[in-house]
């Protein structure tokens, strides 16, 4: 059979095209994302849940058990969901297990047939802080719940980086005395059955806090060569830096090999002038893709791959003015990207 050499281009042309679109979709898959609700603009749920199809997105974060987006996710058993249980509803959830029992009759429940719900958050960086206590209880019977109905439904909490007084270099990672009086509790019951803490880590802040010190390309994983010595554990960039100095806060509570996962981590497109461009936040966010992509740990972990959800899908309007406004994936008004990832 006889191909001219315009078919024979064509041909290949479509295998790379291919290739290179399982390569982003492979990356989207390993990648959640945070999908928050804090905009006057936003797109459907049902339209939003389409966006993340077509990416390729299969992990999805929401910060509250929302009735819209929860029955967006109907019929979607591809797409593991975390759900948060809000901060104001602690107090009540804290005084009894018959509350919890209320809150996932009425919240989870309804969507357990058809809805992939994975995780359940308690609490969003609210340890170390005034209602930092409630998470443990809370969760304690959120697991009673579960195991009681034999569901695969994880219970864990969002915590900041905050819970450290020090982190550099890694090795000196230290958590605050109230960290260590609220957290470590919540650690060591996480390590009974290695269910991951959930982590929120951003290099941009520590960045824009001092760029005279801390180099950008550190910040956004874009630096080669060992930045920080520490010890036998050289740092490249700045996220593996502060994930192992939350790795070795937690040995010193006595608790080793807890999972993390990274709840949050972006950076803001726009908002504090040159640090907070659209190509930056495009490097930092595919370099972070990349490096969950490839499976590969940190100094500290090296046999052990970082999972975690990029921050966030959306601009959201209604955050205070600024960067916060700024870290999203997308426009909310067209759904175009604000700078190509996916």
């Amino acid at each position: 059979m006889h191909y001219s050499l315009k078919t024979v281009f064509l041909f290949f042309l479509s295998c790379i095209v291919l290739i290179f679109n399982y390569g982003l979709i492979t990356a989207a898959s390993n990648v959640g994302l945070n999908y928050g609700l804090l905009g006057d603009n936003l797109p459907s749920p049902s339209n939003v849940i389409n966006l993340y199809k077509s990416i390729g997105i299969t992990k999805v974060r929401i910060f509250d058990p929302n009735t819209e987006v929860l029955n967006a996710l109907r019929g979607h058993q591809d797409i593991q969901v975390t759900v948060g249980v809000r901060d104001e509803d602690l107090a009540l959830l804290a005084a009894s297990e018959e509350a919890v029992e209320g809150w996932f009759t009425t919240n989870i429940e309804p969507y357990l047939a058809d809805v992939n719900i994975s995780f359940i958050t308690v609490g969003n960086e609210v340890i170390p802080g005034p209602i930092g206590p409630q998470v443990l209880p809370v969760m304690t019977s959120l697991i009673n719940l579960v195991k009681s109905r034999n569901l695969p439904i994880s219970i864990s909490t969002v915590v900041s980086m905050a819970n450290l007084g020090q982190s550099y270099p890694p090795s000196v990672g230290m958590f605050t005395s109230q960290a260590r009086e609220q957290l470590t509790p919540v650690l060591k019951f996480l390590s009974q059955t290695s269910t991951p803490i959930l982590v929120n880590i951003y290099p941009y802040f520590p960045y824009a806090t001092d760029p005279f010190n801390i180099h950008l390309d550190y910040a956004i994983f874009k630096n080669q060569a060992v930045v920080v010595q520490d010890g036998p554990l050289g740092y490249s960039n700045m996220f593996e830096a502060m994930f192992d100095a939350f790795l070795w806060a937690m040995e010193k509570e006595g608790v080793k090999d807890l999972p993390i996962v990274v709840s949050e981590t972006g950076w803001p497109s726009a908002g504090n002038g040159d640090m907070t461009t659209p190509l930056i936040a495009a490097t930092y966010n595919g370099n972070f893709v990349k490096r969950v992509v490839s499976g590969k740990g940190t100094p500290k972990r090296p046999n052990s791959g970082v999972n975690g959800f990029l921050f966030a899908t959306f601009n959201e309007n209604q955050k205070p003015p600024g960067t916060e406004q700024n870290f999203g994936l997308y426009n909310p008004v067209d759904m175009k990207p604000i700078y190509k990832l996916f």
